[in-house]
């Protein structure tokens, strides 16, 4: 009998220990941040393969950001940020107006809003249509050819100084 019973206690202890691990295994999950939560951090951006005059999408806190890397025949502006020997405007992708995602125009060198027709130049800055400021710059970074956005680095208390729009 006390065989039974000491069968049935190992059993019944088993099942405990099985079902006390899944609920710990389910309350660590909850504790953990979602991705969304992640991506509200800092991203790293690796610069060095970005190509001349073309986009590139990254995302950082649930907003597109833009990247482009400004062609050597580009008029020289203070909203561009310089890293390893490249000029790269770095905004947050989304129109000033009401917040949709302009597109990029490679051959005309220009963002252009589907929304309302609004244009920014090569550098973000508003040119015609309802935008009432230029594209947003997010805080940033720059660490070698690596671009961290989120952190506030130099060149962008520098950017603050200047009186540059820099919502986010």
């Amino acid at each position: 009998m006390s065989n039974r019973r000491d069968f049935m206690g190992m059993a019944l202890g088993s099942f405990a220990a099985l079902g006390a691990l899944g609920a710990l295994y389910a309350a660590k999950r909850t504790w953990d941040p979602l991705p969304s939560v992640k991506s509200a951090g800092f991203t790293t951006i690796d610069l060095s393969p970005a190509k001349e005059n073309e986009l590139v999408t990254e995302k950082w806190r649930g907003k597109p950001i833009f990247i482009l890397k400004q062609p050597a025949d580009a008029p020289k502006s203070d909203r561009e940020i310089h890293v390893a020997g490249g000029r790269y405007l770095v905004v947050v992708g989304l129109c000033t107006h009401l917040g949709c995602i302009p597109a990029y125009l490679a051959d005309k060198k220009q963002f252009k809003c589907a929304c309302h027709g609004g244009e920014f130049n090569s550098v973000g800055v508003n040119t015609f249509g309802p935008p009432p400021r230029p594209l947003d710059i997010p805080p940033f970074k720059i660490s070698g050819t690596s671009l961290i956005l989120g952190e506030t680095g130099p060149e962008y208390e520098k950017m603050l100084a200047a009186g540059l729009t820099l919502k986010v």
